[in-house]
């Protein structure tokens, strides 16, 4: 099939180029779920939607559009009016006048970003975290793999995935080091969490140098690492329709080894990791040990990733199956347990405590005295989210962006809870979006508890950082779980607010405040995955069809409620 799709070159320019793409008959995206109206512009009606890839589906591009501006203009109005699932979309979310008009912003995100390429022998290998040249460097000159996603997606929606396919390639190689910290071996499947291309002069040669946790602050090895490199590596393959890659001996066999360290059979009962803090995005003591809610999320979505990678020969086939299993488990668990609506907040506040059996309400000894008072005024009537952890005694009430984003995008989340997180996030517009998208997590501990909790650390002070400070980066994943979900105007909202600053304080890696208005006291500016995340979000509202190399359809047969068994296990 081939459709007109309309493309931002090196210096900002638009340019019409014929886009004639290949599916990947693996797994397809649900177009039929989105309202009619968007479902009926401009296409073919050959095949049904199930049967269609996103990736196909031209959104209002005709072969002949007179304008960039009037054709994006006419799929803004389709978009505004019929993605309102219900009465309370848009309720409390402030109105916008956003216009598809090119902004001067995109090509010199553009220009930063290609700046930031890293060439190892003559091909680019990666982005750097930062361009920022007035502050020390420390590791902010490595590609970190965590940070180069949202990078790949923008090379990928711009039709140059030889960038990503050289990334997926060199980081592979990487796994297969002998990984040691101190005098202690990490397991095989561990990836990097970041590398460096180091160049020698004098003897003309480039080295490749990583860092599996041995020179990061605290001495934590990534857990995220392998769970995006197969989103990732699943990303790549529904962009192109080239599954060659993902078919590579070597590509299966380091799926394999990621997926062998995380369905390992050991004493935890619950089907969820059990992590240490500093193991993902929040890379410092920031009291998310135990089973944080990125990190959950991030194993649903790189698990249904691989079920879908995974060759059906032997080994595939064996892996596939405990992949099924865990998936079953991982659902019903995270559903029922790390989600908070207004009901279960309201049978924690009445829960009994020191239950014993099978027959116990309160699963995990919860203290009703233990809740927050925040909580009771940040909930609203309509709405729910994942918290951050759940545990014997414990549960982190606190909301963490990145998690709820991809349990939307992985169908982690059913519809009625992706569609009541999209719910709180209108309600709650001020606490989450306020003046810079995106809180990476609210509220912020401060005073007695920060102490306890971040070890009195300088850099995650209160709406600073890790501890509610506001990342650009995050727009891009609301931009696509406001897509999936029907709520455009939520992220057109959120864009407009992006670009009214972004570009004029220098691509700063994070804001500091409650309602994210002053650049943070140590962020780097022209932070690579800010302007990244900012070109991804801009490029998926003018072509929703980019969505489909990051969201998964609801799999059916894992919403069957399913029961317990009287031994308390998975």
């Amino acid at each position: 099939m081939s459709l007109l799709a309309v493309d931002v070159s090196q210096n900002g320019s638009i340019k019409n180029v014929d886009s004639s793409r290949s599916v990947v008959e693996m797994e397809e995206f649900d177009f039929s779920r989105l309202p009619d109206r968007l479902r009926t512009l401009n296409m073919e009606r050959q095949r049904s939607f199930d049967e269609r890839s996103l990736a196909e589906i031209p959104i209002g591009l005709s072969p002949h559009p007179p304008s960039r501006a009037d054709n994006f203009n006419r799929v803004l109005d389709h978009l505004d009016s019929i993605f309102s699932p219900g009465r309370r979309s848009g309720f409390n979310t402030p109105s916008s006048n956003f216009v598809y008009e090119p902004h001067p912003m995109t090509a010199e995100a553009w220009e930063t970003l290609r700046r930031s390429l890293v060439y190892f022998r003559g091909r680019p290998v990666g982005t750097i975290a930062a361009l920022d040249s007035s502050e020390e460097k420390l590791n902010y000159d490595q590609v970190f793999v965590r940070d180069f996603v949202p990078s790949a997606l923008a090379f990928l929606m711009n039709g140059e995935p030889e960038i990503v396919k050289n990334f997926i390639l060199k980081t592979l190689r990487l796994q297969s080091w002998e990984k040691k910290i101190d005098r202690f071996q990490l397991g095989e499947g561990v990836m990097p969490a970041s590398f460096k291309v180091l160049h020698d002069p004098a003897r003309n040669t480039e080295t490749l140098i990583a860092d599996f946790g041995e020179s990061a602050i605290g001495r934590v090895a990534p857990v995220d690492s392998g769970f995006w490199w197969i989103i990732l590596l699943r990303a790549y393959t529904k962009s192109t329709g080239d599954s060659s890659l993902a078919e590579m001996h070597e590509c299966q066999k380091g799926m394999r080894l990621i997926l062998s360290l995380c369905l390992s059979e050991g004493f935890d009962t619950f089907p969820t990791l059990l992590c240490a803090d500093g193991c993902c995005m929040i890379d410092r003591r920031m009291g998310v040990y135990g089973y944080p809610i990125e990190i959950q999320a991030l194993f649903f979505m790189a698990l249904r990733c691989a079920l879908v990678l995974l060759k059906q020969d032997t080994q595939g086939k064996e892996f596939i199956e405990r992949i099924i299993k865990r998936l079953h488990a991982l659902s019903y668990h995270m559903r029922n347990y790390f989600w908070l609506d207004l009901k279960q907040l309201n049978d924690i506040y009445r829960y009994k405590t020191e239950e014993y059996s099978h027959t116990a309400v309160n699963k995990f000894n919860v203290m009703p005295d233990s809740l927050p008072e925040w909580v009771f005024d940040f909930m609203p009537i309509h709405g729910g989210y994942f918290i951050g952890n759940v545990g014997p005694s414990k549960m982190d009430f606190r909301w963490f962006c990145l998690g709820n984003c991809i349990a939307i995008l992985s169908s982690l989340a059913t519809p009625e809870q992706a569609t009541a997180i999209m719910d709180l996030i209108e309600s709650r517009w001020e606490e989450l979006v306020g003046d810079m998208p995106l809180k990476v997590c609210y509220p912020a501990i401060e005073n007695h508890e920060w102490r306890i909790v971040t070890g009195c650390d300088p850099k995650n002070t209160r709406w600073s950082y890790h501890n509610g400070g506001s990342w650009p980066v995050l727009l891009w994943l609301l931009t696509a779980a406001c897509i999936k979900t029907g709520r455009p105007q939520i992220a057109r909202r959120a864009i407009e607010l992006a670009e009214a600053r972004l570009s004029k304080d220098g691509w700063p890696e994070y804001y500091d405040g409650k309602l994210g208005r002053y650049i943070g006291k140590q962020a780097r500016r022209y932070q690579t995955w800010s302007i990244s995340g900012y070109l991804v979000a801009k490029m998926m509202l003018e072509d929703p069809s980019h969505l489909g190399m990051v969201a998964h359809e609801e799999d059916k047969q894992l919403k069957p409620v399913l029961k317990r068994s009287s031994s308390w296990t998975f």
